[in-house]
């Protein structure tokens, strides 16, 4: 098969999913109603509910679930070969990542925009509530501590400095002035269109105009020679500067940054998949890897360890947290979930397949392509899963006459964007779930805005900046993010079970995803701590936050089973 009827049997799979099982979901199973007053309209206090078009909350929901993960699990995960990967990222998340992020919403918009977290409460108990809250609080902090770094990494003139021995890889500091500029875009954008009533569409498109000049800008000042190691920013520079960035975007309500920044970045990955995959059929390449590798050198089990690696692209537990934080206090109205929780997890894992396309299809030399993937520790490091992808993907748009340096300069910009939109969509997540971590201490102060934006900005710094054996700590306890993601998902889609059960609605479609989400995250923890364990030099640290992690897990899902079991109580006064 070629990667250009692998792609279209995929898009074919993605129309059908959204077309026939989405509506049967919507229509059949939660029952949307359009005439349903949501949080956004109930709550509005013009800072994090506010009722927002369709169109604006998709691009900024589809920006904050994509950020670099769709593009990195997928480029370590086709080691394996292409098929599993292949596989996972279209079928996972046509039955399992839309399912888990349009269920989500819902469940939140039925709950006056609550998270995951505190609906939990309702569901299951006060404890329940609190150890997903704490859960949620170590995924979105280490996860944020790893972007933070990654993101001064690629700001950097090197992403690998150079020695003796290596001519180092470089980094893309012709990101750095068109992300800033784009900034400054979307606050007048978000201005001109909230305080000045301008119509969008004039803004948008002079906004998108100018963001791919900002892109060209960026790459001519890096081939005049603009960006010098004399003054550039040291890495922990821009780690402070995207803290300070965070913290702004966290405070400031959300129609002024945070909706016209996600948007115009979501343009920007329209035109670069739209690009990408018209690259793809019109170049029409073969191959580079095999379908199936079943044990490459240094690699764990592919069966669970697929699902874990690739997260987001398929399923993923940040999403929920997403579709529950902000993306269901801007939802207009009920019916709206359908295209922007269910599409826009379809328009995630478009980029997953992309990364898998350009990971397996874009080295054009099989014997390339070996190279590069001789082993699991070999093709693991973020200069290698970045640099699979962006050469990869820079490839296919070649095929259109684009020129590479171009090319790539756009791909790396994507690249960056939507690190940094899910940077700062996740920063206010943090903020809401420390606001409801103490809540029941009932400290005013703590819930005010700038505080608690404070303190989660904190909590990334430390596992940034603070250091084990050299390294920081969220890279140290970057293994245990995606069992962590994932035992999220799997949380969440428990929580939608317990929730359609006590409706008298078939959970049957929810509960399935649940189940097989638990138990191969569950599998995962388990070799994992195993390997943990049995290491020449265990790694105490590792070891004792993966078995709280897992305890946790096991602990909620006790407590849902036990729920399960007991008759649903009378909610017929229950909103939805």
């Amino acid at each position: 098969m070629s990667p250009a009827l692998a792609a279209l049997l995929a898009l074919i799979c993605y129309a059908i999913g959204y077309k026939v099982y989405s509506r049967f979901l919507s229509e059949k199973i939660f029952q949307l109603d359009s005439t349903t007053v949501t949080p956004a309209h109930e709550l509005k206090d013009g800072i994090d509910y506010v009722p927002t078009k369709p169109a604006v909350l998709f691009g900024h929901h589809f920006a904050s679930i994509t950020g670099l993960a769709p593009m990195l699990g997928p480029a370590i995960a086709v080691i394996w070969g292409w098929a599993p990967a292949m596989l996972w990222v279209v079928l996972g998340s046509i039955l399992i990542g839309c399912v888990h992020d349009f269920s989500a919403l819902v469940l939140s918009a039925r709950h006056k925009g609550q998270s995951v977290g505190l609906i939990a409460e309702h569901y299951l108990s006060k404890r329940a509530r609190t150890l997903f809250l704490l859960i949620i609080f170590f995924g979105v902090a280490l996860a944020m501590g790893v972007f933070v770094f990654v993101i001064s990494k690629l700001f950097g003139l090197y992403l690998s400095p150079p020695s003796d021995t290596s001519a180092g890889v470089e980094g893309y500091p012709q990101a750095v002035f068109p992300s800033i500029f784009l900034m400054l875009i979307a606050a007048v954008s978000g201005w001109l269109m909230e305080k000045r009533q301008v119509s969008m569409k004039p803004i948008i498109i002079v906004g998108f105009i100018l963001s791919l000049v900002g892109i060209w800008l960026g790459l001519w000042m890096k081939n005049n020679g603009v960006y010098d190691a004399s003054w550039w920013p040291s890495s922990t520079g821009w780690i402070m500067s995207l803290l300070v960035y965070a913290f702004a975007a966290s405070v400031l309500p959300v129609w002024s940054l945070l909706q016209p920044r996600d948007f115009l970045n979501s343009l920007l990955l329209y035109l670069g998949l739209g690009l990408a995959y018209l690259g793809l059929f019109v170049g029409q390449p073969s191959f580079d890897a095999p379908a199936f590798i079943l044990e490459p050198v240094g690699a764990p089990p592919m069966m669970p360890f697929v699902f874990i690696l690739i997260a987001c692209g398929a399923a993923s537990g940040f999403h929920g947290l997403v579709s529950s934080g902000t993306t269901a206090k801007q939802l207009d109205k009920e019916t709206h979930a359908r295209p922007i929780g269910y599409g826009g997890m379809i328009g995630e894992s478009l980029l997953g397949l992309l990364a898998v396309l350009a990971c397996t299809a874009g080295f054009r030399s099989p014997e390339k392509w070996h190279d590069h993937y001789s082993s699991f520790h070999a093709a693991k490091g973020l200069s290698q899963k970045l640099g699979g992808f962006i050469e990869g993907t820079t490839m296919f748009l070649s095929d259109l006459g684009i020129s590479p340096n171009l090319a790539s300069a756009l791909i790396a910009m994507v690249v960056v964007s939507f690190a940094l939109t899910t940077l700062d969509s996740a920063t206010r997540l943090l903020r809401f779930n420390i606001e409801e971590l103490l809540a029941p201490l009932n400290i005013k102060l703590l819930s005010n805005r700038y505080v608690s934006s404070a303190l989660a900005c904190a909590t990334i710094a430390l596992f940034a900046f603070y250091k084990i054996d050299g390294k920081p700590a969220a890279l140290a306890l970057w293994a245990l993010f995606g069992t962590t993601n994932q035992l999220l998902a799997g949380l969440t889609l428990t929580l939608v079970t317990l929730y359609l059960k006590q409706k008298k609605r078939s959970s049957i479609y929810i509960a399935i995803p649940a189940v097989f989400m638990l138990l191969s995250t569950f599998i995962s923890m388990g070799i994992n701590l195993n390997g943990y364990l049995s290491a020449e030099r265990p790694d105490t640290l590792l070891i004792g936050v993966g078995i709280c992690l897992l305890i946790l897990g096991l602990w909620i899902v006790a407590e849902a089973i036990l729920m399960m079991l007991k008759s649903p109580p009378d909610t017929e006064s229950e909103q939805g």
